[in-house]
């Protein structure tokens, strides 16, 4: 959830600290602070955003060209320049940030308590700063012996990132379930969370495991475990990112950017696997386990948010295609209600940062009952990339902002086209219906450019709906988790309280609501249940209902019955989600500028959620 960067060289570490953690900005910002090692360790941090923490540091001494820096999202503790990272230990030797939770830290604690320390916060990172603290006092060892042997005795998730006043040539760095990586560049290291404030001045790093501990010197890097003293060998990868992709571009906000890029993210996911030719598709990521998938009873999809409703429509996908039972599960509650999984399941994990702490839970989980495991991600290296038996990477790109867009659709991308070869493999598809959808789903990127080309007719229903205290979003069949989608856009961004809703479900509750206040959102292109959608647009109307309607083009019968209609190109029923999620997330976008919201970085949320 907390963004960390550190930096270790011979340039002044605040102006890279400060660069990162406004990159990093996107996973928490409650909070922010910085150490600077000069000597002595200053400490500055700040409740508020990271140009709080700069005005603050306005006039301080900020040189030193070794630094760590935090920006925070609240788990112990409120938001407050006391609870703000980094925490220094009762004594001043150590100075760490933290990201990810100590689930023990109550008990470690009382333990503390009893041999005189006293804490000044409310976090569970200061207890951890003690710990470290204590055993480096009481047992008179190294500071990396010391964190090695702290972590032996906690129980969570952390990425930490650790300065000594006693030992002032290095940087500790460690992680168990929540990411760091390290970049490498000449006699100087780069710390982060993830690779964006890194690549300005890296392609070259180096992705931590679980239970890794790096000694970063100048000019040196040791890899060790938790409870192994032999140094690892380091694999080190290069970074396919560039730095226009972690920029607006001109664009108001990343989240516009990113709806914008949709096209582009569509192509680049199913570019080199989709091959019109050759009539065929191939997810080389699959190729290991593809066997497995072809005679799969049932696929068990697990995710959170978004990448939950993906799921939905992977369901409908694979259930209509490919003829498997689906079940798709919270990842959050799959764990704990003692789910029957079978040695013959296929589980299938989709998050966009690969780091979900739910979702990579769950995996564990799954992967203990014996199933194969593919994960469904945006970001190379990311430990659902590593922890799964296989999977497909999204090639969406970094998303910045928080509400997820362009993930979306191309998490979609990728479960349309497994769907589509385990059909074809099964024997299921047609030659012709499947050449067919290839060549739809090819065609896709262009249709939601034309999409994008009404953004001002689009901004215009947003401006007379932006008052509004609630909303309704009512879809059947593969449009139902679009639904359920479009309200999470508009509550997450714009503060609007919003429902999804089974179109066919109104009747039975939430009619009670229609009223001429509450605008009713219905997502009603041409498919095998369209006259049924036509049916609960009229129930709307009955009742003094607004209607605004998502409809295939060149529709004549919803246009005379809807106060507002938005057209998308015709395509395959199969394929419409990737369409029809458009329209939704746009004046999502529009209403929460014009209510003054903060789009990229909507209230008590981060892009990545690493704790459970």
């Amino acid at each position: 959830m907390c963004g960390i960067v550190g930096y270790i060289g011979k340039q002044n570490a605040y102006p890279i600290l400060l660069k990162g953690l406004k990159r990093l900005e996107y996973r928490g910002y409650d909070s922010a602070g910085v150490a600077l090692l000069n000597g002595d360790i200053n400490v500055y941090k700040k409740q508020g955003k990271v140009t709080d923490l700069e005005d603050y540091c306005t006039g301080q001494d900020t040189t030193g060209s070794i630094g760590i820096g935090h920006t925070r999202w609240a788990t112990h503790g409120e938001p407050s320049d006391v609870n703000a990272h980094p925490h220094v230990s009762m004594n001043g030797i150590f100075t760490i940030i933290h990201n990810g939770i100590i689930e023990n830290y109550s008990y470690l604690k009382g333990s503390l308590e009893e041999q005189g320390y006293a804490f000044r916060s409310e976090t569970d990172t200061e207890v951890l700063a003690n710990l470290i603290e204590y055993i480096y006092r009481s047992q008179e060892v190294s500071a990396e012996i010391a964190v090695r042997l702290a972590l032996s005795k906690v129980i969570g998730a952390y990425g930490l990132v650790i300065l000594c006043s006693e030992e002032k040539d290095k940087i500790i760095a460690a992680r168990k379930s929540s990411p760091l990586v390290i970049g490498l560049g000449e006699n100087e290291y780069f710390l982060a969370s993830d690779a964006t404030p890194i690549i300005e001045y890296t392609d070259r790093v180096i992705y931590l495991d679980n239970d890794d501990v790096a000694v970063i010197k100048m000019d040196e890097l040791v890899l060790k475990t938790t409870v192994r003293d032999d140094a690892l060998a380091a694999r080190v990868q290069t970074l396919d990112l560039g730095i226009s992709e972690i920029e607006k571009n001109g664009y108001d906000h990343f989240m516009l950017k990113e709806i914008f890029e949709q096209p582009r993210a569509i192509r680049d996911t199913f570019r080199g696997r989709l091959n019109l030719e050759k009539n065929e598709i191939k997810l080389g990521g699959l190729y290991n386990v593809y066997d497995k998938l072809i005679e799969a009873k049932r696929i068990v999809i697990l995710a959170c948010g978004t990448s939950w409703h993906a799921g939905l429509v992977g369901e409908y996908l694979f259930e209509d295609l490919a003829r498997v039972q689906v079940e798709v599960d919270y990842a959050s509650e799959f764990r704990y209600r003692n789910p029957v999984i079978c040695k013959e399941d296929i589980v299938i994990a989709i998050s966009q940062s690969g780091e979900t702490a739910d979702t990579l839970a769950a995996i564990q989980l799954a992967k203990e009952s014996g199933a194969t495991v593919l994960g469904i991600c945006n970001v190379v290296g990311s430990s659902i990339s590593r922890e799964t038996h296989a999977g497909v990477y999204t090639h969406a790109g970094p998303e910045i902002g928080v509400a997820s867009t362009k993930a979306f659709t191309a998490q979609v991308t990728v479960l349309t086209m497994m769907a589509m070869m385990v059909a074809r493999s099964r024997g299921l598809i047609a030659d012709d219906r499947y050449a067919a959808l290839l060549n739809e789903l090819e065609a896709i990127p262009g249709k939601i450019e034309k999409i994008l080309e009404h953004d001002d007719a689009l901004k215009e229903i947003a401006t007379i709906y932006k008052d509004v205290t609630n909303a309704l979003y009512l879809g059947r069949g593969v449009s139902y988790p679009v639904a359920l989608e479009g309200a999470l856009k508009l509550k997450e961004i714009s503060y609007i309280h919003a429902e999804g809703y089974p179109a066919a479900e109104m009747k039975h509750g939430p009619i009670a609501l229609i009223d001429e206040n509450m605008p009713v959102v219905v997502i009603a292109t041409r498919d095998n249940s369209y006259e049924k959608i036509v049916s609960n647009v009229q129930e709307v109307k009955a009742r003094n209902g607004v209607v605004i309607a998502i409809v295939t083009e060149g529709d004549d019968t919803i246009v005379k019955m809807a106060d507002h209609v938005i057209a998308i190109p015709d395509t395959d029923p199969v394929l419409v989600s990737l369409l029809s999620s458009i329209p939704l997330q746009l004046i999502a976008y529009h209403i929460a500028v014009m209510r003054g919201c903060n789009v990229d970085q909507p209230r008590n949320l981060a892009k990545s959620v690493t704790v459970e």
